[in-house]
């Protein structure tokens, strides 16, 4: 199973990720990612054995638990690009508002995989954020850094309730995602 933790985005704002990935159709060399599937990845943790899918499941419920994270409100919003202006591999979309419990869901998440089941540690600093495409070549990179240093696209508001642990399938058509189990934000008052 090719496994990772996610935030989904609303159907609702799947055309809206459309429009943004829209301004950027006449730049050669980007491979798109469908916005029906676009969502804000927590934790990347790659092929793992189904046998251990239950542990998995117990693991995400404790670091959501251990996070202290209550449902919020996300803003989408920005844009941006990793590893920089001057090499890009990945074009994304920013979050504003929810950045900071992105970053606690992120940390809990990445303390319980790590330490506690043997997962490797990330190697970059997190930033909350949704992939809009890959640059396979650099054909259209110099219109990629204008937009992104000219635009500052408002996709829109999510509210985050929940995480999932979630299986990426690779096809020849773009990967296919099924969720393994949703978990549930902590309710406090």
């Amino acid at each position: 199973m090719r496994l990772f933790v996610s935030v989904d985005l609303p159907d609702r704002l799947a055309d809206d990720v459309a429009d943004v990935q829209a301004e950027f159709a006449d730049a050669d060399g980007l491979d798109f990612v469908d916005p029906e599937q676009a969502h804000l990845t927590l934790k990347f943790l790659g092929d793992v054995p189904e046998s251990r899918e239950g542990e998995l499941i117990d693991a995400l419920e404790s670091a959501v638990a251990a996070s202290g994270v209550a449902p919020f409100d996300a803003e989408l919003r920005g844009l941006g690009v990793f590893p920089s202006l001057d090499y890009i591999s990945v074009l994304w979309l920013g979050v504003e508002e929810g950045g900071d419990e992105l970053a606690r869901l992120h940390e809990a998440i990445e303390e319980q995989f790590v330490e506690e089941h043997g997962f490797d540690p990330e190697d970059h600093e997190f930033t909350p954020h949704v992939t809009l495409a890959r640059m396979k070549h650099a054909g259209g990179k110099e219109l990629v850094q204008d937009l992104v240093r000219e635009r500052d696209p408002e996709v829109g508001t999510m509210r985050v309730s929940e995480v999932r642990l979630t299986e990426s399938t690779l096809t020849p058509e773009g990967p296919e995602y099924e969720t393994v189990r949703a978990v549930d934000l902590a309710r406090r008052a």
